[in-house]
């Protein structure tokens, strides 16, 4: 049996540091703010979105949420954007997506200061991140990195594969991982002989949201799995998320494996959080802390 990876433990453990060190800010009368604007009453949301302000205030930071109801349109929401760029007290702006269908997402995520963009969307940071200039990076792939480098130490060398090509986690965890010195393969649910593809490779990062899509037998003997996968499913007539990779039998082979829940999911919300320290020591031309 793989060792577990356990991502809730890693997580909380990055929320105490954080807020040791937003306590030193406030001794220098600095105080991080993050600011989160959801648009309509989607359930899975408002839960995520409640989450992410209760963690912020337990941190120690300055907490805003901004509710927009389903019909806004983008002009009023770019108009909200704007305001929280030019708000002192705001460091971090994130904008919940989906967005209803009325509503260009990438305008708005264009529309957010760049050093504000505490999700790492922006075009801007997309590029600072493959130039190797610092940025502000995707939340989910960061955390998938510091438990990677928390789980091995050294990723110089290794043969990593990524499953899922989107923007939101399949290339910007390649760009980290081509930063940490991997070979990097970045696959989808179009690869040819995807299974011989994921078997070469000692990382395995499954994004690709087909629930146990990567079976056991595709992993190779003592591998790290990262499983970003959150599908909910009914099985055995109970309804339970599962994770991309068919978790069972992976983690008869796997050397260590991230599980579902409790694995990358809680990293997220401490990445947010990490990252609008960052940005407000940026701001304020402070030293930016190492926890990684």
């Amino acid at each position: 049996m793989s060792r577990l990876i356990d991502g809730k433990k890693f997580a909380d453990s990055l929320c105490n540091k954080i807020s040791k060190e937003v306590s030193k800010l406030k001794e220098k009368n600095v105080i991080p703010g993050l600011a989160v604007i959801r648009v309509g009453e989607d359930p899975a949301s408002t839960v995520y979105i409640n989450m992410k302000a209760k963690k912020t205030k337990e941190v120690g930071m300055h907490s805003v949420t901004k509710i927009l109801d389903e019909k806004t349109s983008g002009d009023d929401l770019l108009n909200v954007v704007e305001e929280l760029n030019i708000d002192e007290s705001i460091n971090g702006i994130l904008v919940q997506l989906p967005l209803p269908k009325q509503i260009n997402e990438d305008s708005v995520i264009n529309a957010i200061n760049p050093d504000k963009d505490v999700d790492g969307f922006h075009a801007i940071n997309t590029g600072r991140l493959w130039s190797s200039i610092d940025s502000l990076v995707p939340c989910t792939p960061l955390g998938c990195k510091m438990l990677l480098l928390n789980e091995l130490k050294d990723l110089t060398g290794k043969k990593a594969i990524i499953v899922g090509r989107s923007n939101i986690v399949g290339k910007p965890m390649a760009a980290l991982l081509i930063g940490e010195s991997c070979t990097v393969t970045v696959a989808h649910s179009k690869t040819k002989n995807l299974q011989d593809e994921v078997k070469k490779n000692d990382i395995v990062v499954a994004a690709v949201g087909v629930p146990e899509m990567i079976k056991g037998s595709w992993i190779k003997p003592g591998a790290t799995v990262i499983d970003v996968g959150i599908n909910r499913i009914e099985k055995d007539g109970k309804k339970k998320l599962v994770g991309d990779v068919e978790f069972s039998e992976a983690a008869k082979v796997a050397g260590a494996i991230t599980p579902v829940p409790g694995g990358v999911g809680p990293m997220t919300i401490a990445c947010l959080l990490h990252n609008t320290l960052v940005a407000t020591c940026r701001k304020n031309n402070l030293e930016i802390p190492k926890f990684f």
